[in-house]
């Protein structure tokens, strides 16, 4: 397995002081610590604490578009992939994504830090009112999508297992009659 790269080594260390320490000891030095580099080297890769905030958003994005990368072709399917890329078939008790919620709270402490993410977002959601399906019903299976992804996110009573898996298929099954319709 190749090696991953220094700049790679430097996200990886800042998702776990945000993960270990908290959003409010996300400092330069602290990721170079944990990365064994130097500051002159974490310097060439982020000159800047937003810099590197950014390359961690940018990171988290192009996964989530990769995943979006799979939508077929047919009505509906982006809207699918988004649900797909979104919610687990099954739950578990495992935490949601701890590094996506931490980096969330240091975007958070500079909210210029949200802008790539709203662009983003705001893409995506022009994507899903251009799926072939009722866009209304793209956007209400969406909100519905990221406010559970948010509950996940925080651990804010996210359904119980049962319900979790009923309620994934409920949304899928509206985006399959909306293709109908």
């Amino acid at each position: 397995m190749p090696r991953p790269s220094s700049r790679e080594r430097l996200l990886d260390a800042a998702a776990e002081v945000l993960l270990t320490d908290g959003a409010e000891s996300l400092t330069l030095e602290a990721v170079a610590q944990r990365a064994g580099v130097s500051k002159g080297g974490l310097f060439y890769h982020f000159p800047t604490k937003q810099a590197m905030v950014a390359a961690m958003v940018d990171r988290l994005t192009a996964a989530f578009d990769a995943a979006l990368g799979a939508a077929g072709a047919r009505p509906g399917d982006f809207l699918r992939a988004y649900v797909e890329a979104t919610i687990p078939k099954v739950r578990t008790d495992a935490p949601a994504d701890r590094v996506t919620a931490a980096l969330l709270a240091a975007v958070l402490v500079d909210p210029a830090g949200l802008t790539p993410l709203r662009e983003r977002f705001a893409a995506w959601q022009a994507r899903l009112t251009d799926d072939g399906i009722d866009p209304a019903v793209a956007t209400a299976v969406r909100l519905a999508v990221d406010g559970w992804w948010a509950v996940r996110l925080l651990g804010l009573g996210e359904p119980e297992p049962g319900l979790h898996e009923s309620t994934r298929r409920y949304l899928l099954e509206l985006i399959d009659r909306a293709e109908n319709d």
